[in-house]
């Protein structure tokens, strides 16, 4: 589907500006109460109407709001269509409309391992090595498909469900990169999670996204970050220069050797 008024020459567009040939959102879902809200987008609940009581979560992203960055959201999609895992929260389909596109997605209800992670403090190493497992392989495949996330977070890591022992989903696509889009030097991410050759402004590859799973890692059981400090430039200078890790690494110990191994071994 062209998004952003793109014209595609096997549809006819009517003097209303809706397309001849394909459904409104509004056809095919029941659009329900907010869930959430973004800089250029809300989410909502809705229910299918072909499947009473199937429900979705629907993106709604202003056109307005979203000018200018048009190329950022192109992209996202284009990423998701190519992404299907169990751990990877799913785009469905899209719509568009004059003033929004829709991007119908994947319902996931258990909220961010971060608030998780808030509310338990830490995870023992059992729980921990299950959660980083499915994330592993979510990754790994989203590596085999050329895709790399460049902000894994808690934040962007979703429960399916609000079940204690329920799934986890990646989620959150809008810094990917699709490795044969060109080489990927830009300086993104979240302070905290971004690998040191990231900061370094030099090339990189599917590593940084190693490096941030084993910063997740770290805080799963140790329950507080690797590298922190209130300035950026403080903790992106701890980051370069790995200040800090002993401290953390001798404390990591207590819980095992084999997932700070793992970050090592997969990211060296």
């Amino acid at each position: 589907m062209p998004l952003f008024g793109k014209k595609d020459s096997n549809k006819k567009i009517k003097k209303d500006g809706k397309d001849d040939k394909s459904p409104s959102v509004e056809d095919k879902y029941i659009l329900k109460e907010l869930l959430g809200t973004g800089a250029f987008s809300e989410v909502r609940l809705a229910e299918s109407k072909e499947k009473p009581g199937q429900m979705f979560a629907v993106k709604i992203i202003d056109k307005k709001a979203l000018k200018g960055k048009e190329d950022s959201l192109e992209n996202e999609i284009r990423v998701l269509r190519r992404l299907t895992h169990p751990n990877i929260v799913q785009l469905l389909e899209t719509f568009e409309d004059k003033h929004k596109v829709y991007l119908v997605m994947e319902l996931v209800t258990g909220g961010e391992l971060f608030d998780r992670i808030v509310e338990k403090g830490s995870y023992t190493e059992k729980d921990a090595s299950g959660l980083i497992r499915q994330v592993l392989e979510a990754v790994a495949y989203m590596h085999d498909q050329g895709v790399v996330h460049r902000d894994l977070k808690p934040e962007n890591l979703l429960y399916y469900s609000p079940e204690e022992d329920s799934k986890i989903m990646i989620s959150d696509f809008g810094l990917s990169k699709m490795e044969d889009s060109g080489v990927m030097a830009t300086a993104c991410g979240t302070p905290g999670y971004v690998a040191p050759e990231v900061l370094a402004q030099k090339p990189y590859g599917k590593a940084v996204d190693v490096w941030s799973i084993g910063v997740i890692s770290y805080i799963l059981l140790c329950g507080y970050p690797p590298f922190y400090d209130e300035s950026d430039a403080n903790l992106f200078a701890q980051i370069l220069k790995g200040n800090n890790i002993t401290l953390g690494y001798k404390y990591f110990l207590t819980f095992g050797r084999t997932i700070l191994s793992l970050q090592f071994r997969y990211y060296f």
